[in-house]
């Protein structure tokens, strides 16, 4: 039997078309709240907006956790969003998932979840 100390959770959507005026902003004040208002300890925050001069048109966010992370990362023009939280301890990894995919589904109707993975993380024999 393995036991582990952490979870990883990673998620897809398409059709991620939000009604906010600002997709960005609004993503990383939603992982902010989200975080916030679960157990786990936010150390930092970071987005990085992508104009599709370098990269295609989207974001890329981080919250940086002292458990791990929860991260965000979207190709806006094709609306391709996906989602990653890894946590360790006694955190709810599936909780954050789920307080996201709710603001997520509220912001954009069109969205369509296309794939759950979990996983445990620390294992530890």
């Amino acid at each position: 039997m393995q036991n582990s100390h952490g979870m990883h959770i990673m998620v897809d959507y398409t059709g991620f078309f939000p009604t906010v005026d600002n997709a960005a902003d609004w993503m990383i004040n939603l992982m902010n709240r989200v975080i916030d208002e679960s157990t786990a300890l936010r150390v930092h925050s970071h987005i990085e907006e992508f104009d599709g001069a370098t990269s295609p048109p989207g974001f890329a966010a981080v919250v940086l956790l002292d458990e791990s992370h929860l991260t965000a990362h979207c190709y806006s023009q094709k609306g391709w969003l996906s989602i990653d939280c890894f946590t360790c301890g006694s955190t709810d990894t599936a909780a954050i998932i789920s307080a996201m995919e709710a603001a997520i589904k509220a912001a954009s109707p069109s969205v369509k979840l296309e794939k759950y993975h979990s996983e445990n993380r620390f294992i530890i024999g």
